[in-house]
């Protein structure tokens, strides 16, 4: 497909990457389930551009194309987790002796690795209130080499400025990457906001159907893309090929489920604020939200997921997740099948509690990942799990 102008969002997220396949026809990129791939001859070695599928697969390929075309990239990697695309991006900027700058709330995956495996090789790392630029400002050494920011951050949904920040990375010469997983490309492009890595699970919204576990890196530049590659293709972290190809279909509709999971999401928030067992509720769309003019400034829509604090601690938080029966007690995120999760005994359990409570998880913090269900029946749930309370 070459148009002869500039295609919408939604049109690249169906079309971006992919050609009917040129042996049959198939409106669908096949799945390429091969190791290795026959050369020509000595001197054409590589010529098709595949030789051995960890270091590159058509079906793959495709979706990295896509994901490039959403992001307006310069190229994408993608991996087999979305744990796999962060400690590629770690791995391939950060040498022993060095330091990074982290937005002290992050996903617990991001923080075990930071503290528990790449500390071991020498690299240290500062997790601060990136919402603050001059904190940011401050943190930086001689020896940072990478600022790595979460925004909206997992499970509170503090926002980082990633503008601010990356004026202050750039200055410096500092690469600044931006875990994008909770907004995506449809409602948030960290690249065009000066960015140089865009970092996702696609196992999240990009799937959208709890089947694939996958990550994503989008780079601005070739030169950081070619080095997130090598990583990959050392570290064997590589997608495969039917994740691509279960992806590449998620992508289709990913505007579509946002935007009705974001109408849901706000309808929930909206009605747990009149609840009276409900302390309080956090969701960007919300005015209460402390960083709401800057979620509609950086963001063209608020996402599908919030949390809430009930009254009586985590004794009464358990109960509740206990209690409900439509939402699902799970640990993922932005499936069509909306999604309920205690954090501090979830995504967050290997982190401190001090730490914890210092960035505000707290032990009754209830994270909800909207999803496709008729809000009304969402909401009777979430109510009548509230009234045994």
């Amino acid at each position: 497909m070459k148009p002869n102008r500039e295609l919408h969002f939604k049109t690249r997220e169906v079309h971006a990457g992919v050609e009917p396949d040129p042996t049959t026809g198939a409106i669908l990129t096949p799945i390429y389930q091969s190791t290795t791939y026959v050369q020509e001859s000595v001197d054409r070695y590589m010529a098709k551009g595949y030789s051995y599928s960890r270091s590159g697969n058509p079906t793959v390929a495709a979706l990295e194309k896509r994901i490039t075309a959403l992001e307006n990239g310069a190229g994408t990697a993608c991996f087999s987790t979305g744990m796999a695309a962060t400690s590629a991006v770690m791995m391939a900027l950060l040498n022993a002796g060095e330091h990074a700058v982290v937005s002290d709330v992050v996903y617990g995956g991001t923080h075990r690795l930071s503290t528990r495996v790449l500390t071991r090789f020498g690299v240290a790392f500062s997790f601060v209130d990136t919402a603050n630029p001059q904190t940011v400002q401050a943190a930086i050494k001689d020896n940072t080499r990478l600022i790595f920011t979460e925004t909206p951050a997992n499970p509170t949904l503090k926002l980082t400025d990633i503008a601010a920040i990356s004026e202050i990375a750039r200055a410096r010469n500092i690469p600044h990457a931006v875990d994008n997983t909770f907004l995506t490309p449809y409602f948030q492009r960290p690249l065009e906001l000066g960015a140089d890595l865009s970092v996702h699970s696609t196992t999240k919204y990009m799937d959208g159907h709890n089947a694939t576990v996958g990550g994503a890196v989008v780079a601005a530049s070739p030169e950081h893309l070619e080095a997130i590659q090598f990583v990959r293709n050392c570290l064997g972290s590589n997608m495969s090929p039917m994740v691509a190809f279960l992806t590449l279909q998620g992508c289709k509709t990913l505007s579509t489920r946002l935007e009705a999971q974001s109408r849901n999401a706000m309808q929930i928030a909206e009605f747990l604020q009149t609840h009276p067992m409900v302390e309080r509720v956090a969701y960007p769309g919300l005015e209460s939200f402390p960083q709401h003019e800057l979620a509609g400034r950086q963001a063209s829509g608020f996402g599908a997921m919030l949390w809430f604090e009930v009254k009586g601690g985590v004794e009464n938080g358990k109960r509740l997740m206990d209690t409900l029966e439509l939402w699902s007690l799970a640990e993922n995120l932005g499936s069509v099948e909306s999604l309920v999760t205690h954090s501090v005994t979830m995504t967050h359990a290997d982190m401190d509690p001090a730490e914890r409570q210092q960035v505000g998880i707290t032990d009754g913090l209830v994270r909800l990942s909207v999803g496709l269900e008729d809000p009304e029946d969402l909401i009777f749930d979430l109510r009548q799990a509230l009234d045994r309370l």
